[in-house]
């Protein structure tokens, strides 16, 4: 495998990590089975619902392990899915553009932390009246 190839399977690997610890999980959970479900040899066991199934299985490990603080059960984590990608480059080439893309959606460009991390919002401008309301997270909001 060439050079690049598992440099990228690497960075993927480590914002997906990020990404089941994060607040953006549920979205970025879902780009992710898309990604490897669609790589999933024709009438594999299991499909979507199995690779849904791992990443669960792997995030609750992940948890498992931050909240025990056990940094060698988290590597295991990061090295189990950095292997998958690698495997799945390797068997895919043309899965790197993909691979390329999700990163950008999951890490943002600056290099800081990934989904849930790191906001930097600004604002300029007047305001003659009226409100500016600005927030990182934004829970469950109910009306009424």
């Amino acid at each position: 495998m060439d050079a690049e190839l598992a440099a990228l399977a690497a960075a993927g690997a480590t914002a997906l990590v990020q990404s089941m610890v994060g607040d953006g999980w549920t979205a970025a959970r879902e780009r992710v089975v898309g990604f490897f479900s669609r790589r999933r040899a024709a009438g594999a066991a299991g499909g979507e619902g199995a690779v849904a199934g791992e990443l669960d299985e792997a995030r609750e490990e992940l948890v498992a392990a931050r909240d025990g603080d056990d940094p060698d059960a988290a590597a295991d984590v990061q090295a189990e899915w950095r292997n998958r990608l690698r495997r799945t480059l390797r068997a895919d080439p043309e899965a790197a553009a993909e691979l390329r893309a999700l990163l950008a959606e999951l890490a943002p460009a600056d290099g800081t932390e990934g989904p849930g991390g790191v906001v930097h919002n600004s604002i300029s401008g007047g305001v003659q009246h009226g409100n500016v309301i600005q927030a990182h997270t934004v829970g469950d909001v109910r009306l009424g």
